[in-house]
């Protein structure tokens, strides 16, 4: 199984990228190959509970192609890196079948929390170069995430989305119309104005059960005195 996914990697960069003249020279020389190969081991022992072996692959591979995947992540198959350089790839990340990460790309997470915790993506899907996806959500089949785009929340199938934070631009290749990204940014803006409402609601209450609190500690001994 392990050589099969192997061979579908090398597959993957000989049929998508243009500079790879054969698949020896994709398997000897490109990085990316070595970095999903070193994983595909590590994968195995992490999923047969020998962590430390597992972990101790993925800090060779790091050191040697400059990529850091956690044994625990879940890899598809036909997963080009491209260039690959500066990589990271959590935990508890999913990566679909044929999809295309290229350098500083951060699959990350945004909690301490243990579980689910980094982010999901389908299959076809294209990581720009230094894009950040993080959080515990899904990026839908066929969506391309522009370079330096920071991926906060989930997408929908075929979707393209580019900016700090990220924002859909295209659904099928079809831009969106600029009224109805305006209308869904207002929409982000005031639902991240309601939250910050109700935090300081949630902070408010705290502080008047504190108060409460340290005025019944203050008149317990009033109450004492008054009765002797």
């Amino acid at each position: 199984m392990i050589i099969k996914d192997i061979w579908l990697d090398v597959k993957a960069v000989r049929e998508r990228d243009p500079a790879a003249r054969n698949a020896l020279e994709v398997l000897l020389l490109y990085q990316g190959v070595h970095a999903l190969i070193w994983h595909r081991f590590a994968h195995w022992f992490y999923k047969h509970r020998m962590f430390f072996v597992a972990r101790l692959i993925s800090q060779i591979a790091r050191f040697w192609t400059l990529i850091e995947i956690h044994p625990g992540a879940e890899l598809g198959h036909g997963i080009l890196i491209d260039h690959g350089c500066g990589v990271v790839i959590g935990e508890t990340t999913v990566v679909g079948d044929n999809c295309t990460i290229y350098q500083g790309v951060t699959l990350g997470g945004v909690g301490l929390n243990k579980g689910k915790r980094h982010p999901t993506l389908g299959s076809n899907v294209t990581v720009g170069a230094g894009a950040k996806i993080l959080g515990a959500f899904e990026v839908g089949d066929n969506c391309t995430i522009a370079a330096n785009a920071v991926l906060l929340k989930p997408l929908e199938n075929d979707t393209t989305a580019v900016g700090i934070p990220a924002r859909p631009v295209k659904i099928g290749g079809v831009p969106i119309p600029k009224k109805q990204m305006a209308a869904a940014a207002t929409m982000e803006q005031y639902e991240q104005m309601e939250q910050k409402v109700q935090r300081l609601e949630a902070e408010l209450e705290r502080m008047r059960g504190e108060l409460a609190a340290a005025v019944g500690r203050k008149e317990e001994p009033k109450k004492k005195e008054s009765e002797k």
